[in-house]
């Protein structure tokens, strides 16, 4: 693979407008999706900062421009710079990505996230912690980091494991698209609006001080119900808790390949090509991480999340992140070769290494301040 290494220069790749009342941050590098860059991240951190601190400030709409509210964190900025020598670079947007995943989480304003189009990773991150989760139509959330040797990260550990059953797992295993109704019923998002209402219903967000109507009426005012599809998954959640509730990656694949001799439904033969395909240590990686996560705050998820990225990015057990990024994002022949190239050939040892601290003296810590917040005490 040969790169160049270049710094992100686009303009206003984040818009920030709004009232005295009520702030508006605005996703604006639609020509990429939206995914986060370091300076996206920056910028709407110190902006978030500012409106918590401005006692006139009563609400933050997160919305975003095109397609995507955001399709993840910029893994092509991460890869390049680490194939160029410049490791403190990947740690840096990590720590600066997790740490703002957690000022949103903690955020001490009321928080509205308008979602009308594709989120993952890390937008997912950016966008599930937040009070009030509206989707429409148009929405599609997906975690699918095991198909390029990552793993569902950014807090996916906590608010996946917080869902009904064992639907996470399922989740971040298969790498499954949920459309809006979906992720209403599952819990991912609070409310369904079509999308022809949305601006109406932001025009009337921004004037909150006219209605005395709460925030949360106002939006029950514009949602509808919406049905799940025949077909969906989460029609299927009881035997999706029958087999994503084992305690090995092997023993969910072999109950799933009991349950379709039967004649497999549609959404198994998805769930094992897509599980078959994936990165075996993500996969692993990704199955202890939610079950650690069931127990655990919001703090505790992303500090792990954080110990694993750095193991992965600096190929501490394998080389799989690079390898499922070239044949994904780069050459695009969607043909990673994984090493191990099978689930029975990742140890439990590989898997642990990738939970270890990592010592090294150079490595700058994540640090994640106390934020006490009565609002969302039981995230800390």
């Amino acid at each position: 693979m040969s790169l160049s290494f270049t710094f992100d220069t686009e303009a206003n790749q984040v818009l920030f407008s709004g009232n005295s009342k009520v702030k508006t941050v605005t996703l604006n590098r639609h020509q990429k999706l939206n995914t986060l860059n370091y300076e996206m991240i920056r910028q709407i951190k110190k902006k978030l900062q500012l409106y918590e601190n401005d006692p006139s400030v009563k609400l933050v709409i997160l919305k975003a421009n095109g397609k995507a509210f955001s399709a993840g964190g910029d893994v092509v900025s991460v890869i390049m710079s680490s194939i160029a020598g410049h490791w403190t670079y990947s740690s840096m947007f990590y720590r600066k990505l997790l740490t703002l995943e957690y000022f949103i989480a903690t955020y001490k304003k009321l928080t509205v996230t308008l979602i009308n189009g594709l989120v993952m990773g890390a937008g997912a991150g950016l966008s599930m912690n937040t009070k009030f989760r509206i989707v429409t139509e148009k929405a599609i959330f997906a975690m699918p980091e095991a198909s390029i040797g990552l793993f569902p990260d950014v807090g996916a550990s906590y608010f996946l494991s917080k869902l009904p059953g064992y639907f996470g797992e399922y989740i971040g295993l298969t790498g499954t698209q949920l459309d809006g109704a979906e992720m209403v019923a599952c819990g991912l998002a609070t409310h369904f609006v079509p999308s022809v209402k949305l601006n109406i219903l932001e025009n009337v967000l921004q004037d909150v001080t006219s209605s005395s109507l709460p925030i949360a009426a106002i939006i029950e005012t514009f949602t509808e119900k919406v049905e799940l599809k025949e077909g969906s998954s989460f029609r299927r959640l009881e035997t999706i808790n029958k087999c994503f509730s084992k305690g090995t990656v092997e023993e969910i694949i072999i109950c799933l390949e009991k349950e379709s001799e039967n004649g497999a439904e549609e959404w198994i033969t998805n769930a094992l090509n897509s599980m078959r395909l994936a990165c075996p240590l993500s996969l692993k990686i990704f199955l202890k991480s939610i079950r650690m996560g069931r127990g655990q705050n919001i703090k505790q998820c992303l500090y792990r999340d954080y110990t694993i990225g750095i193991h992965i990015v600096r190929r501490t057990v394998s080389n799989d992140f690079y390898e499922g990024s070239r044949a994904k994002l780069f050459d695009k022949d969607n043909k990673p070769k994984w090493e191990p190239s099978m689930l029975e050939l990742v140890s439990e040892e590989m898997v642990d290494q990738c939970f270890r601290n990592i010592d090294d003296d150079d490595l700058e810590r994540l640090q994640l301040p106390d934020r006490a917040n009565p609002q969302i005490a039981s995230r800390l």
